[in-house]
């Protein structure tokens, strides 16, 4: 179906919101629901009792796809539109949905995993691309919090889902109904995708300029027109956007891996690293896997785990809204450095409790997982999705994106192929891992990265144009400034690839 002007103004852009919130949702949901089916009785039976290299295979494969998925995205996009590859990966989302939901088998179980993550990364790079270029930017830091905080929400849905559906048992009702329920979020996407417009970036881009000026008028409101000065003026910054990275053209693979001038490699490196932080701090170790780790840690009941856990989900959600408030003011690097230092803290009182193994102990031990969950929603997790485009120049950035995404993916699969195998055999020495991995982010992140905040793309060449030797002097947010035309401009210019980043969650 053909998108027609029916629904205009606040009503078109909370449309689009909502179904981008419903895909968010959908991310998160997918993240914690195996962690929430995997520990019941009824799941054990259906397949063996599998051990736990299988469980870290059957969870971390579904990783692996969203590796290809987010791949398959970026090179499709352009050819699909930003609404047409949502629709292709939540089709593909599907097909795995109903195999994983009729597995009987392990092997069914690990592909129709592989399966869904792929049309989960291709849903995961284009969703948070699509909002962004259909809405104005004014706050791009404050967009990626929300954004955190929907997917954050789908993790306790999940875990609740399990603990409702486990009065089921011995039925294998009890794990297929919250892995079906993903089909919940996916049927919404797809009943409302076709009465919502296609990005007018997009359209601008392929040359269907004069449906993209009716798409700026139906997000403006009811009353505007493709005569209005103010769409006109919108639709001309944008042609000279899209003209401007046509001149540039695209980067070649080998110049991003030169150090030139522009300091190509330093920025990818820069880039990728807080992708890493996000998951080498140890939190996809726990969101993964948090009814069993409360349940092989501590000897915690499969329903009391799940009502931690849901509970904890939902704690989770709310902090993770708090940056909203200060990220901008106090700095990327402020953030990061202080919720790195107070994840390393927990995790260093995760090892104490655990070897104290007392009944206050494991309660410590409880609440140290809550506090770990509030401290890395405050700082690394926002972060590390906004990072990377905001120092890559715009010649570089879509491949350099691309590079932070992909080792975000990988590191997730590792993290969690490993993770079942490591709290039967490593015990609290896991832990230790981490604890170390987010104390060594202090000193790497005061060093060596710049402060972003109130900054543009401009700025950020110059930064790193003057600092030569890696060690920067740049650790303020930028001055406050007014929003003008030329710098929504320039956000028009900068969100894209920024929301790209999404797909890395």
């Amino acid at each position: 179906m053909v998108w027609k002007k029916t629904v205009t103004g606040g009503a078109l852009r909370g449309s689009i919101a909502g179904i981008c919130g419903v895909g968010f949702l959908l991310f998160g949901y997918d993240q914690g629901v195996l962690g929430a089916v995997i520990g019941l009785p009824s799941f054990r039976d259906e397949f063996d009792n599998p051990d736990a290299i299988l469980e870290g295979i059957i969870a971390s494969f579904y990783d692996l796809g969203c590796f290809f998925g987010a791949l398959l995205a970026f090179m499709t996009a352009d050819r699909w539109g930003r609404k047409g590859s949502v629709a292709w990966g939540s089709w593909i989302m599907v097909v795995g949905t109903i195999l994983q939901t009729t597995a009987t088998e392990s092997i069914q179980m690990t592909i129709s995993r592989v399966l869904t993550g792929i049309g989960n990364g291709v849903n995961t790079v284009n969703i948070p691309i699509w909002q962004a270029e259909s809405f104005k930017s004014q706050n791009r830091g404050a967009m990626l919090v929300i954004q955190s905080a929907l997917i954050a929400l789908g993790h306790p849905l999940s875990t609740f889902m399990g603990l409702a559906s486990q009065q089921a048992h011995p039925s294998s009702f009890a794990w297929r109904w919250p892995i079906a329920f993903q089909g919940f979020f996916l049927i919404i996407i797809l009943i409302v995708l076709p009465f919502l417009p296609e990005s007018p970036r997009w359209l601008v881009q392929h040359d269907r300029v004069e449906e993209a000026t009716l798409v700026f008028a139906a997000l403006e409101s009811k009353h505007a027109t493709v005569n209005d000065p103010k769409i006109i003026r919108e639709r001309d910054m944008v042609m000279a956007s899209v003209q401007r990275e046509r001149e540039l053209g695209e980067a070649s693979w080998s110049e991003v891996f030169t150090e030139g001038p522009n300091r190509n490699i330093s920025r990818v490196l820069l880039g990728a690293g807080p992708y890493m932080f996000n998951q080498w701090s140890g939190i996809n170790s726990l969101a993964y896997f948090l009814p069993i780790t409360f349940e092989r840690n501590i000897g915690l009941s499969t329903q009391l785990s799940l009502i931690i856990s849901g509970v904890l989900g939902v704690q989770y959600f709310l902090v993770s809204w708090l940056p909203y408030f200060f990220i901008e003011r106090a700095g990327r690097r402020t953030v990061m450095i202080w919720s790195a230092a107070g994840c390393s803290f927990c995790m260093v009182m995760i090892v104490i409790m655990l070897e104290v193994d007392t009944l206050a102990s494991q309660w410590v031990f409880v609440a140290m997982c809550f506090l770990f969950f509030d401290i890395f929603s405050w700082g690394i997790l926002p972060v590390s999705w906004m990072y990377a485009s905001e120092i890559m120049p715009l010649r570089t950035r879509n491949k350099g994106v691309a590079l932070g995404v992909s080792s975000h993916w990988l590191s997730n699969f590792a993290i969690v192929f490993f993770t079942p195998d490591a709290i039967e055999n490593l015990g609290p020495s896991l832990y230790i891992i981490w604890a170390v991995f987010n104390a060594a982010f202090v000193p790497i992140t005061y060093f060596f990265y710049p402060e972003t905040a109130r900054r543009s793309l401009e700025d950020m060449d110059e930064i790193f144009l003057n600092e030569r030797f890696g060690i920067t002097k740049c650790r303020k947010p930028g001055p406050r400034k007014l929003d003008t035309d030329s710098d929504s401009e320039l956000e028009k210019e900068k969100m894209p690839s920024a929301m790209q980043q999404e797909a890395a969650y």
